[in-house]
């Protein structure tokens, strides 16, 4: 009988048909190797169908892992050439975190992340991140003394933690090291964010804290954490003070999520060994709803205060912004942003005022990996702030146009 027939016949079949003796052992063989395909599956706990790998989402290449089981290696290059109109004698634009070259090609952004998240499912309870980062973002993030007080020791790393994940009730997780702060709607990597420029919010909240934290997942829809900190964009305490936070991460549904965070810390200065005794206090909120497959809202509201010392005046920053994307192509989206920043007080900007700005952005998936944007952008002011072409001259408006170019690759999926 033809071996072919013998492996499709079921075994009724087969009982009925008169078999050689080589088409015996070969049938015999076929069934010691079934029974010890099953005890492997067993063994592991999952079928092979279980352990193929997951598709990759429009925008992200899935890669063949070549690290350790569970470990991506990713590569971004976000690119940018900006014009603004104002044609400033600075040649910067104001009150930008990423986009701040006026009239000029620059490197936003180069950078390498390395991952291995924890599987407590798996039986795998530890892991760790690593954002190594180099260009104009790299000095936003880490380039201020006022921070800093090695700042060049650590501008290139800007997250750096190991994870654990302890096996109590549904699983307590908890990192050390630096981690991107949870603070403010918008994020690092460009092609997780509505738009390319970032709005004053980006800019004022915390960039990234240095410490530890434990999350729990309180429900189904409720994760819930604590921070100690050395502060806000310290990698190294310059105080000696521990600052805090509680962040409550909301999903009750897949169309519709949210943040609730607060913060509270001494963000001053030592000076010859004494620190002052002045707080700081940030409260921030977001939400963001899947209005349709298409068509996503999202809102941000922000109320902070700080007294430098704790007899003196208060300053006070408070505001929100709201941002509408709508797909419509599968490659192809537009968005929107209106953000407003009352910074009556000068702690932002150092000048008494208020901001706003509106920006709309239109966004291409070129290829998998590689993302183009145009956007325009007006910010404006209540008092005449933004720089010109006459060192003399000041303006209440800012208009800048920007085209933006956006690569990556690596085995992770999802935001980075």
């Amino acid at each position: 009988m033809n071996l072919f027939f013998l492996l499709m016949l079921p075994a009724a079949t087969l009982a009925e048909e008169a078999l050689t003796p080589r088409e015996r052992e070969l049938l015999e063989r076929i069934e010691r190797l079934e029974q010890r395909l099953a005890g492997l599956e067993a063994r592991i706990g999952a079928s092979p169908a279980a352990q193929k790998p997951a598709e990759a989402p429009v925008g992200e290449t899935a890669v063949p892992e070549v690290a350790p089981a569970g470990t991506t290696i990713n590569v971004n290059l976000d690119a940018y050439y900006s014009y603004n109109f104002n044609r400033p004698v600075t040649g910067v634009n104001a009150v930008r975190a990423y986009d701040v070259s006026a009239n000029g090609f620059a490197i936003n952004q180069a950078g390498v992340i390395i991952e291995r998240r924890p599987d407590a499912a798996s039986g795998r309870r530890v892991g760790g991140r690593l954002d190594v980062m180099f260009g104009q973002a790299a000095e936003t993030l880490q380039g201020s003394a006022a921070n800093e007080p090695r700042p060049e020791v650590f501008r290139h790393v800007y997250q750096a933690y190991g994870t654990v994940v302890a096996p109590a009730g549904k699983g307590l997780s908890v990192d050390f090291g630096k981690w991107s702060s949870a603070f403010g709607i918008e994020g690092n990597y460009t092609k997780d964010q509505f738009n390319y420029s970032r709005s004053y919010w980006f800019s004022f909240l915390p960039f990234y804290h240095m410490g530890a934290r434990v999350t729990y997942p309180v429900s189904r829809w409720l994760n819930a954490s604590y921070w100690i900190t050395n502060g806000v964009n310290q990698t190294e305490d310059f105080n000696s003070f521990k600052s805090q936070a509680v962040v409550m991460n909301f999903v009750p549904s897949s169309r519709l999520s949210g943040n609730l965070n607060y913060f509270n810390g001494q963000e001053q200065q030592a000076v010859n060994g004494q620190a002052s005794r002045g707080r700081s206090h940030f409260l921030d909120g977001y939400l963001t709803w899947q209005a349709s497959p298409g068509f996503t809202l999202a809102g941000e509201a922000v109320y902070a205060i700080e007294r430098r010392t704790p007899d003196g005046a208060p300053r006070t920053v408070y505001g929100g912004a709201g941002y509408a994307r709508y797909r419509i192509h599968p490659r192809f989206n537009l968005a929107g942003r209106v953000a407003y920043l009352n910074d009556r007080d000068g702690w932002f900007s150092g000048t008494g005022q208020a901001l706003k700005d509106t920006t709309a952005t239109a966004t291409f998936d070129v290829a998998d990996g590689f993302q183009m944007r145009w956007e325009v952008r007006r910010d404006w002011s209540n008092v005449a702030w933004f720089s010109s072409a006459e060192a003399a001259q000041r303006k209440q408006t800012q208009t800048t146009a920007l085209v933006g170019l956006i690569w990556w690759f690596g085995g992770k999926q999802g935001p980075w």
